[in-house]
């Protein structure tokens, strides 16, 4: 996380929170075979747990259950030109950005726990994608759903730390941070942009 105290965010339930409906996280882990990345799809199921899969065949499956891991989640973020500041001349080019680190330890699930969540990632995202006709696991075939199922296995993250950085340009002035916002605007990153506007809010 960077170490300006500037961006640091403090509250673990809303960075959690937030982690979960960005709903992606890189899964790192040390392993005997060397340090490992997994990119899955992620669910909170509780106040300090999340759940996600991956598929059997991947190499870090074997080493999961037991495993410390982070899970690094994040969201807008983009270039930062000099050119945006007042006194461009005496800046250097820079990266916005909104990541969350999460810490803990992993553990299997089983498979009752496997199909809560992808019922819970369904219905975390399906009403934002498909409002009108959502999927649901009952329109699937049964016998399918299970030989699929047997493809992909289930962990829960238990987060014991959590550290988040929202590097908004906080440490500029008003002025700067309004034409980094309008130049971010141009260059195609409005999510950055309102990003900006609500820190600064």
């Amino acid at each position: 996380m960077h170490p300006n105290k500037a961006f640091r965010q403090g509250d673990d339930a809303a960075l959690i929170a937030w982690a979960s409906r960005i709903g992606f996280a890189h899964l790192m882990i040390a392993t005997v075979d060397g340090p490992m990345v997994a990119h899955a799809p992620i669910v909170q199921t509780g106040p300090t747990a999340l759940s996600f899969h991956v598929a059997r065949a991947n190499r870090v499956h074997p080493h999961l259950d037991g495993a410390r891991m982070i899970a690094s989640v994040a969201g807008a973020e983009g270039y930062v030109s000099p050119n945006w500041y007042a006194d461009g001349a005496n800046q250097v080019p820079t990266w916005n950005y909104v990541a969350v680190e999460l810490e803990g330890t992993v553990h299997a699930l089983d498979e009752d726990g496997l199909v809560a969540q992808l019922d819970a990632l369904a219905a975390a995202h399906e009403p934002r994608v498909l409002p009108d006709n959502p999927w649901t696991r009952d329109k699937m075939d049964e016998a399918r759903f299970r030989a699929m199922l047997r493809a992909i296995a289930g962990f829960d993250l238990r987060v014991e730390q959590v550290r988040g950085t929202t590097k908004l340009s906080q440490n500029k002035p008003a002025g700067d941070r309004a034409r980094v916002i309008a130049g971010l605007e141009q260059s195609g990153h409005p999510a950055l942009a309102d990003a900006m506007r609500r820190v600064g809010e």
